[in-house]
């Protein structure tokens, strides 16, 4: 097992659904952020004592896609520093330990929506999110991004901040995934490889997607980088959802999460990502405290 290893935590939205935090479409986790931010600050904490070496902001949902157009202009800078100021504090409380406080940027015009990017746009609502997270993260996150445009504009605007950038891709799965690892847009997992190693970022991650997919996108992106000889991390952060149908929006319902991904199980598909070549991991939607709890356990006794 590859000593270096670093545990990420886990997804939000569930964490303060189980602490009786409101969770509601469209504004998904901002609505905990608005409503209950003492509760954020919770799952930050909870997360940390589990083992997490890294936490990350709960901006994913401050976007005009959930939170609307017209609270974006009045309240979106107010609610992004909000965020960033109780992950900073969270870090800080464990000085006993080193804790990355990541940035989360988001698909700007939704979740596993590549159709909806417009590159005319999306620098007016990643400077919001960037200008007000800088203060209080060590690294830029963007993740659950379908599509390497979405990518190649979360580089483009964190490129003068010099603070270090990770990309995540969440993948085909379900009935789309194929026998070539696929984004959800389509594009090949080798492509997003490739771009990743030539763009400057620190780590290639893929998330939001079911675990099952995961370990093909690890080997395509470990060779690709390695041939193109380029120092990436690369990491992995499945989710817990039900299979959902293929035309349903990321934004209608609250999904289901399975049952079956205890954090037993999980920490297997963990152990098996590490040997592939991951050493980043952690867990998106679904995917909560006590799973990573596990897995931190798991992976460093293995080490």
């Amino acid at each position: 097992m590859d000593k270096r290893v670093r545990v990420l935590d886990g997804g939000m939205s569930r964490e303060l659904l189980r602490l009786g935090a409101p969770l509601r479409q469209p504004e998904w986790s901002a609505a905990a952020l608005m409503e209950t931010p003492a509760l954020v600050r919770q799952v930050h904490d909870e997360f940390i004592e589990a083992g997490a070496d890294v936490i990350t902001t709960n901006s994913y949902a401050l976007v005009p896609f959930h939170i609307g157009e017209d609270r974006f202009r009045r309240d979106g800078a107010r609610l992004i520093a909000l965020a960033g100021q109780l992950a900073r504090e969270a870090a800080d409380a464990h000085g006993d330990r080193s804790i990355v406080v990541a940035g989360s940027l988001p698909p700007i015009f939704g979740s596993y929506e590549p159709a909806r990017f417009d590159p005319g746009r999306v620098q007016d609502y990643l400077s919001v999110l960037v200008r007000e997270l800088s203060p209080f993260v060590d690294v830029w996150l963007g993740e659950t991004l379908s599509l390497i445009a979405e990518a190649e504009a979360a580089r483009q605007a964190t490129a003068a901040t010099g603070k270090p950038l990770w990309i995540s891709f969440t993948l085909a799965d379900g009935p789309s995934a194929g026998s070539e690892p696929q984004l959800r847009s389509g594009e090949p997992v080798r492509d997003a490889a490739a771009w990743a190693a030539a763009s400057g970022a620190g780590a290639l991650l893929f998330n939001c997607s079911e675990p099952e997919v995961m370990e093909p996108a690890i080997r395509v992106a470990r060779d690709e980088i390695g041939r193109s000889g380029a120092a990436l991390d690369i990491g992995v952060y499945a989710n817990a959802f039900e299979q959902q149908q293929e035309e349903a929006a990321a934004n209608e319902s609250l999904h289901d999460t399975r049952t079956d991904l205890t954090a037993v199980t999980y920490s297997r598909f963990a152990c098996e990502w590490a040997a592939a070549g991951a050493n980043m991991i952690g867990g998106c939607c679904g995917i909560g405290a006590a799973h990573i709890n596990h897995l931190a356990k798991v992976l460093r006794s293995q080490a």
